[in-house]
């Protein structure tokens, strides 16, 4: 778990935010597990259900009144909980100049601990690890958001838009010919695009893109993946079979393409063992997707 200092400046601020500091025996969610909460939303999770509903009402305070606090709570005896263990929260109020000041690591003592940074602390600001050093607080800064896009709002397309949209660490973007096919109520980190030729969307995408193409028409498709193509992007996976990915290769040829660039084009997507549902295709990629893959898990259809 990481600092989440991107996810917080794109949302509205001040924001409280709730990480676990230190937990003993068993407890729902690791070390540096966090969760940011808004006068009337909340993103991200701590577990524990009974835990994590107090540490919401506990976040709103300090969003009114500023003032960081640390919650120590035995899971057992106070929630009613199954777990056994205990869990100690830090929840601190952050403002725009605040997380502007930070660098790639974020430490800082508890409330009422030693001001001064003792040498441990200043021996671990290295660490990869969050974790609590002699009353202080470390986390490493998490990376930028990995930037997914998801060409089609279809079965398909909407599957895996709702499979990605909870997880951290992703900055989305959802291109589709007709706005009236999104679904509704996408968080403010999902970036819905629309136009009539939708391969002209393709020059708004970062080098580092990921992009999933899988429209309802394979011309549009081929367009799409010829527009990719043409540009710097990290990966390219098309929803479809081994004889799409056949075709598609003899058509990006004729336009121009390299062999070894049109190699790096992965069709089909997905995982054949969960079926080809288009919530078990979505899983199927998304699983990939989180193992680091680019594009992600392969092979969704087995036939020629």
């Amino acid at each position: 778990m990481s600092f989440q200092k991107d996810e917080m400046m794109a949302g509205s601020l001040p924001v409280a935010r709730v990480v676990i500091v230190a937990r003993k025996g068993s407890s729902p969610r690791e070390v540096g597990t966090s969760m940011l909460v808004w006068p009337d939303r909340v993103s991200g999770t701590i577990g524990g259900g009974a835990l994590e509903l107090q540490a919401i009402g506990q976040a709103r305070d300090v969003l009114k009144t500023g003032k960081a606090c640390v919650h120590r709570q035995p899971l057992g005896p106070d929630l009613g909980q199954c777990c056994g263990g205990a869990v100690t929260t830090l929840i601190e109020r952050w403002d725009r100049s605040e997380l502007e000041a930070i660098g790639e690591v974020v430490s800082r003592p508890l409330p009422g601990k030693e001001q001064e940074m003792p040498a441990l602390v200043r021996r671990r600001l290295s660490t990869s690890a969050p974790g609590l050093v002699d009353g202080w607080m470390i986390e490493p800064v998490a990376p930028p958001a990995r930037q997914i896009w998801v060409w089609g709002a279809g079965h398909v397309g909407t599957a895996l838009m709702n499979v990605l949209v909870p997880l951290p660490g992703f900055e989305l973007f959802w291109a589709d010919l007709d706005p009236a096919r999104f679904a509704p109520g996408m968080p403010e980190h999902v970036n819905t695009l629309a136009a009539e030729n939708l391969a002209d969307l393709a020059s708004l995408a970062s080098p580092e893109a990921e992009h999933f193409v899988m429209t309802y028409s394979h011309a549009i498709d081929l367009d799409i993946c010829h527009r990719i193509l043409t540009r710097p992007f990290l990966s390219l996976g098309l929803i479809g079979s081994k004889s799409k990915k056949a075709r598609f290769k003899s058509r990006l040829k004729a336009l121009g393409h390299s062999p070894d660039l049109i190699e790096r084009l992965e069709c089909p997507i997905g995982d054949p063992a969960l079926g080809r549902h288009p919530q078990a295709i979505a899983l199927g990629v998304a699983a990939g997707i989180l193992r680091g893959g680019t594009p992600g898990a392969k092979i969704m259809d087995k036939s020629a």
